[in-house]
Parts: structure tokens; sequence; C-alpha cells
């Protein structure tokens, strides 16, 4: 184990002149990811302003940001290959091209297909050059290799960074055009691969290890998986789900994807997704706390939004600002994993129990809360305890996969199955259930009213028609809100009593392996991979 996260000598990065002061080494990187991850095809915080402009729909835009979240998660798997294929200062390069054409391209085309294409290529190298600056610095945020104490970095810069991102487009919207926050990042991006260009040398491994061995035709059948899963979610409402053609021939397609690579699986000796790393234990409890946890907050996604824009009547400069409650809360949750367990090793239930007891407050706060005149300083408590608690329990749970006791090749490859889970279904399958579920809630209580409006009230038959169904719309809105916020509410108490007499003593010690460990084991993979061939 001494092996595995024993302290190294004082930190420095080889690939950075060494006029550059050893202190501000890692800033420079942590300055290249901030830039990386502010970066992407479509930004959806801007996407009431591209429906105006480009002609497309919500559902479309909200697919290309989505499709970036599966090119990030497919990339998992490949990350360490490609760490030992190419110098930071090669990957950076490419992926700083790549991302500034992704850009250009979001910013005028109309095509949703290549709106998708592009957004899914994006999240690809903004993960690449995310995993090259964040493994570049990993030793200067934990000599030790404590990947509990580095992934709580990792989500303060990713969630931060999203909530930010959704404040800076608004704004950039508001005061200009949405088209200009893409030219905004295309010249940080320029700006980032001439600051790599000039302080990053290009300095290789004792071996660059070429890309052998890799399922490329398993990571194109996960991609197309995931993709139609993510179709199925967010056009499912607009096709009136299996009733179309399109719903229907993306679930045959999912299907059959996913039957494909299970059957490959069976008999390939390096799947793109192994069995191993699909039925261990860690990963699928953290599945299943995914599914349960983001299916609960999904009520983001659904309800806010339309509550705040419909009854509260907030402009979007007001709406977006929200954002920074959320933010607010990623920050101390953030803090508060890394003190508790980080470093004092506070157990997994107990974390989790946290985590659903802030959900639990922030449902309960909106159901009891919900109302017309609610003034937007009354949704920071909701709104940063939602934050705090989604961090909690994504950290917690990506340290768990570390720890579940698999071949660390295995590990990447489980990480693309908790960035599918934990992103891409957390977005999309939660909101589609939610969504749903309030639609059929407020026909039914919109009728209600609507009847009880006229039978009860004598008078309304002399309000003008407009003005009745208006306000029996925004009543209906209201009372199917609170409605859905109370069976959620429930469900998540429920889960707590769960976790509460449930029996959890796993602590978290999850160490990362030393690279030329990674080096040498990877580079035993592509000999008999070459022998095979």
């Amino acid at each position: 184990m001494g092996e595995w996260h024993g302290p190294q000598g004082p930190f420095d990065i080889p690939d950075v002149p060494n006029y550059i002061p050893r202190r501000l080494k890692p800033w420079l990187f942590i300055f290249f990811v901030l830039i990386v991850q502010f970066s992407g095809g479509v930004y959806l915080a801007a996407a009431s302003d591209m429906v105006g402009t480009t002609g497309l729909m919500q559902e479309d835009i909200l697919m290309a940001g989505y499709a970036a979240l599966v090119g990030m998660s497919i990339n998992f798997a490949v990350m360490f290959r490609l760490k030992f294929r190419f110098s930071n200062r090669v990957g950076l390069l490419i992926c700083g091209a790549a991302l500034i054409a992704a850009n250009i391209v979001c910013a005028n085309t109309d095509s949703v297909p290549v709106l998708v294409v592009t957004c899914f290529l994006a999240g690809w190298f903004r993960m690449w050059a995310t995993f090259v600056c964040n493994s570049t610095i990993q030793l200067w945020l934990t000599p030790v290799r404590d990947m509990a104490i580095f992934f709580c970095y990792v989500y303060l810069v990713v969630d931060g960074v999203i909530q930010l991102s959704g404040v800076f487009t608004v704004y950039t919207a508001f005061f200009s055009q949405w088209e200009y926050m893409h030219w905004t990042m295309t010249g940080l991006l320029a700006l980032m691969m001439l600051m790599v260009l000039v302080l990053v040398k290009p300095v290789k491994g004792p071996m660059q290890i070429p890309l052998l061995g890799i399922d490329w035709i398993g990571a194109g059948l996960w991609s197309v998986f995931m993709l139609c899963f993510t179709f199925i979610c967010v056009y499912g409402n607009f096709y009136d789900w299996w009733d179309a053609p399109e719903i229907t021939g993306a679930t045959v397609l999912g299907l059959l994807c996913l039957a494909l690579n299970l059957w490959r699986a069976t008999f390939l000796h390096h799947p793109y997704i192994s069995f191993t790393a699909l039925t261990n234990r860690n990963v699928r409890r953290a599945t299943a706390i995914y599914l349960v946890f983001f299916t609960l907050l999904a009520t983001e996604h659904v309800f806010e939004h339309s509550y705040a824009e419909a009854v509260l009547g907030f402009d979007e400069t007001n709406m977006i600002d929200l954002n920074l409650y959320v933010l607010a809360g990623i920050l101390v949750g953030c803090a508060f994993t890394y003190y508790t367990f980080a470093l004092r090793r506070w157990r997994y239930k107990t974390m989790t129990t946290i985590g659903f007891v802030l959900a639990a407050f922030y449902l309960a706060y909106f159901y009891f809360m919900i109302d017309y005149g609610v003034e937007k300083e009354a949704l920071f408590v909701p709104l940063f305890c939602r934050g705090a608690a989604s961090v909690i329990i994504s950290i917690v749970y990506l340290t768990s996969i570390l720890q579940g006791g698999m071949h660390f090749f295995v590990f990447p490859q489980a990480l693309t199955i908790n960035g599918f889970t934990g992103a891409v279904m957390g977005a999309t399958l939660g909101p589609a259930v939610i969504g749903e579920l309030l639609r059929h809630t407020l026909a039914r209580n919109a009728s209600l009213l609507g009847a009880a409006m006229t039978d009860v009230n004598p008078l309304a038959v002399h309000i003008p028609l407009g003005q009745l169904y208006g306000t029996v719309q925004v009543q209906a809105i209201i009372v199917s809100m609170k409605e859905i916020y109370g069976w959620l509410l429930i469900v998540c108490l429920m889960s707590v009593l769960v976790l509460l007499v449930s029996y959890g003593p796993m602590r978290p010690s999850a160490f990362f392996p030393k690279w030329k460990t990674i080096r040498r084991q990877l580079r035993r993979l592509v000999r008999s991979e070459a022998v095979r061939q």
C-alpha cells in the first residue's frame, strides 16, 4: 500500500519552465481548467434566446447540451490512455482547437444533428483537457493521493463553474447577444492555446503508450445507447412518448446497442465497459442512490424556472441570480465534505444521510412556503440546501467507486457508468418523470379549479375569459407543485428512515496509485494486445 500513496518530494511540474515560480505553476493549470470548464457546445442558460433567434425548440437545445454530458462521460474509459499517449502540451492544444471549432459551429448552425454531434465531441475534448489539467496538479492537491480530497476539488470546480457559466451567459445575452458568449470563450481558448505554446514544454513520459487494445466499436455503441436514452427523456413529452415512431425507434436502437455491448462483453478480452465494472457492488449502490436522489431533486429542472417566471414574475436576470444561492451551497458543501468526509473520515452512511436530510429540507421548504408573494431572498435557504446536498452525494459516491475493490483499469470504466448515471440520467430521467407527473396533475387540478370557480362564484361569469383562464392556470400550477413536492418529500423522508436503520461502517479509504505504476500496467496491457493481434 505504501507504493500507492506514499508522499513525494517537493511538488513541481516539469512541463512548465523554471522561470515560472514553482508556487504559480499549479495555478496556471487551474486557470486552464476553468477556461475549459466554461467552454462548451451550447450554453443552456441561453436556451430561450437561442429559441427566439434560431427557430430551434427548447428540446433541441437541451438535447445538444446533454449530448455534451454524454461525450464527457464516455471519455472516462480512455482518459488514462490519452494521458500516456500525448504530452500535456499536445493534449491541451488539441482540445483547445476542438473546443474553439465547437463554439464557432454552435454559434452559427441551426441544424439539430450538427448541434448534437458538435456538442458530443465538445464534451469529449472538454473532459480530456480537464483530466490533463487535474491529473497534472493532483499531487499538489493531495501528496498522499487521497481521492476523497481530490474529488472535493473536482466538484468544487465543475459544479461551481456550471452555476457561474449560467450567470455569465444570461448577462452576456442581456447586455448584447447570446452568440457573444461563444465568441468570448473562443477568445479565452485562443489565449489558453497561446499560453500553452509559450509556457508548457512538450515533455514526454518514459514511453508513449499507443492507443492499442481500445474497443472503439464498443465506445460508439455505448455512446449511441446513452444518446438514445437522452433523446427519449428529452423529447418524450413532446412526441407523446411511445405513441410516436421517433420515441419507439430511439428505444429499439438504444436497446439494440445495449444488447450488442453486453453480448460483446462476454467474449472480448478488453471491452469498453466490462461486466466487472457493471456488476461491482459499489457501482450498483451508487447508481441506485443517484436514481433516487436526483429524481427527488428533479424539481430543479421542472418547477423552479416555471415557478419563478409564471408565478413570481421574475425576468431572466432575476432567475439566473438564483444560481448564486446554489453556488453558495456548493462551496459550503465541498468545504463540509472536505473537513468531515475527507479529513475526519466520517462514514458513507453518515454523509449520505446528511445529503438526504438537506434534500428533504429543500422539498419541505417549497412544500410549505410556495406561494404568490415569495421574495427572491427567501429562496436562498432551499437552493443553498439543494446545492450542498447535490455536491455531498456526488463526492461521496464517486469516492466509493474507487474504493470498490476492482482492478485499477476497471476504475475508468466504472467512472463512465458513474458519469452516465450521475450526470446524464440525473439531468434527464428525473425531469422526464416529474415533468410527466406535473402534466397530469396540472390538467386535473386546472379542471377542478376551473369548475369550482364558475360553480361557486357567480361573479366569475363576468370575468373576461382570458383573465379567468390565466388565474386558473396560475393557481393550478401552485397546487400541482405543492402536491408533487409533498409526495417527493414523503419519499425523501422514507429514504432517510431507511438510511438511519441500516448499518454502514465503511469509511473513505480511496488512494490513487503512482503514475509510474499505472504506466507500467498499461504497457503490459498494450504488449499483450499487440501479441494477440
